[in-house]
Parts: structure tokens; sequence; C-alpha cells
């Protein structure tokens, strides 16, 4: 290891998954799968009578709602490939992966979604290892979910992250969160009062008062920017030329605190290139 890496400052990206690099709700594509009705209202119910914590919804539904207790392993694993990703969820991974000359980042996928959802959703960009998720117990004769492992909802998110941040080395201050809704305002506090960044990716009212950054974009690189600006200290000119060293145009940014990003491919990847192509 070169002398330039060791002295590298090691950032840990730590990101939802439902709404944050995908489009939709994992509990919408499960319910359109089994036939499951008033998935919304259900959740809603929920969050009304504070049963369960906010994000975790799915995984009691499908432990106690009887329109839900037929799923089974390979009905989760269907859904995962039904969920529409966001754009360019392999450059990103890529750039994560590849860091920078003063900069290196850990990525992990941090979701109160059932892990099989997530590993189909992200097969063969994101590594198993790398996501953290709802995990169920299964009944070996039915197939049934028997119980609930873990839920990586609320607290379990601080614990799961905090656990990355142990194994790895990182110090808090050097933990970024980004996220979607309600569900995620617990663990973006824990974040920031460590010193951490935090990033939403919607206009949620609860997150627009706790996160340091708000990002609008359908290109999932886009959380990148605001990174590179505020964490790295680059400037928008070395910005631009690092999303065209992906084949990404920086096509509009209006930033403040909250940035409006449109990222579109500006050239096919040429064959042999290590940025594999986006899936939509």
């Amino acid at each position: 290891m070169s002398k330039q890496t060791k002295a590298a400052r090691h950032y840990l990206l730590a990101s939802d998954f439902d709404q944050t690099l995908s489009f939709n709700d994992s509990g919408h594509v499960l319910s359109e799968l089994i036939g499951a009705r008033d998935f919304d209202e259900k959740v809603a119910g929920l969050a009304g009578t504070n049963l369960v914590q906010q994000g975790a919804e799915l995984a009691y539904l499908i432990r106690h709602d009887p329109e839900y207790r037929g799923v089974r392993r390979e009905h989760l694993v269907e859904a995962g490939r039904r969920v529409r990703l966001k754009h360019d969820i392999p450059a990103l991974v890529a750039f994560l992966k590849r860091g920078l000359p003063d900069s290196r980042f850990s990525f992990v996928v941090v979701s109160a979604a059932p892990r099989e959802i997530v590993e189909s959703a992200l097969a063969g960009v994101v590594a198993p290892e790398s996501i953290q998720a709802t995990e169920f117990e299964y009944e070996e004769g039915t197939g049934e979910v028997r119980s609930v492992r873990q839920v990586r909802a609320g607290y379990g998110k601080v614990a799961a992250i905090e656990a990355v941040e142990a194994a790895l080395g990182i110090t808090p201050d050097r933990t970024i969160y980004v996220g979607d809704g309600s569900s995620d305002v617990h663990v973006m506090l824990h974040v920031n009062n460590r010193g951490g960044f935090t990033i939403a990716v919607s206009e949620n009212r609860h997150l627009a008062r706790v996160a340091k950054r708000i990002v609008l974009s359908d290109n999932a690189f886009g959380v990148v920017v605001p990174v590179l600006e505020q964490l790295v200290g680059q400037r928008p000119a070395e910005i631009r030329a690092l999303l065209e060293s992906y084949r990404l145009t920086l096509h509009q940014w209006e930033s403040a605190r909250m940035d409006r990003i449109t990222i579109r491919e500006s050239a096919p990847v040429p064959s042999g290139d290590p940025v594999v192509g986006a899936r939509a």
C-alpha cells in the first residue's frame, strides 16, 4: 500500500434503498406481485398506532397480516427483480470503489426492506456483504416466515452503521448517510450529532429540517456531487471533469442547500471499461 493511500481520508457512505436507490417502494412491488391490497392504508394504520418502527411496516405485515402470510423467499427475490432502480448505480459503486488520490470510500446499503429484495435488486452491482437489511427465518417445511431475525429500521440502522464503522476503523465524523423518508430521521440525527454528513434525496418535510444537504435527482450518482464539493473540497470544474470520466455529464446543477441535479450519459461505455452500464 502506498504512502498516499495510507494518508487518504476514509469515508463511509451508507445509503437507504427504497426510494433512495430505487424509484418505488419495495412494499408496493411485493404487494402487486402477490395481489395484496391497501398497502398504503395498512402502513398508515401501523404508523398511527406506533406499533412498529417507521420503515419496519413491511416486515410486520409479512409476519402478521393474512394477505402477506403466504410470502415466501422466492416472492421476495422476484419482487427485487421488479424494483425499478435509479440510473447509474453501477457508476456510483465504481467511483466509491476507486476513490480519489486523497479520499477513499466504503459503501454499504442499510435498508428496512427484506434482504432478499435488496440483494436481488442490486445483484451484480452491490456485493451481498455490503448490504445490511431486514432478515427473516423460514419454516423448513412450508417456507413460511417463522420469525424476524433483525430489522434495519430506527435504531437498527444506527446499530448497523456503528458496527460497520468499528469494523472498518472509520471515525463517526467521516460517515455519510443518504436517505429519503421519515424513517431515516433517527439515523440522520445520530450521524449529524457525531459530526457526520447527511443527504436527503427527497423533499420530505421531516428530513428537510435534519439533512445537511438535499439532492433531487433521478440519478444515483447525484449524491456524489455535494460530497465532492463540501467534504472533498472540489470546485465545480473538477466535479464536472470527474463525472465526464465516468461518461456522465452534469447537465444541470442548481446548488444551494438543496441540489437539483440532472446527469446524462454523454457517450456509450467502451467495451472493457470498468464502469458497467446503468440499469434502468
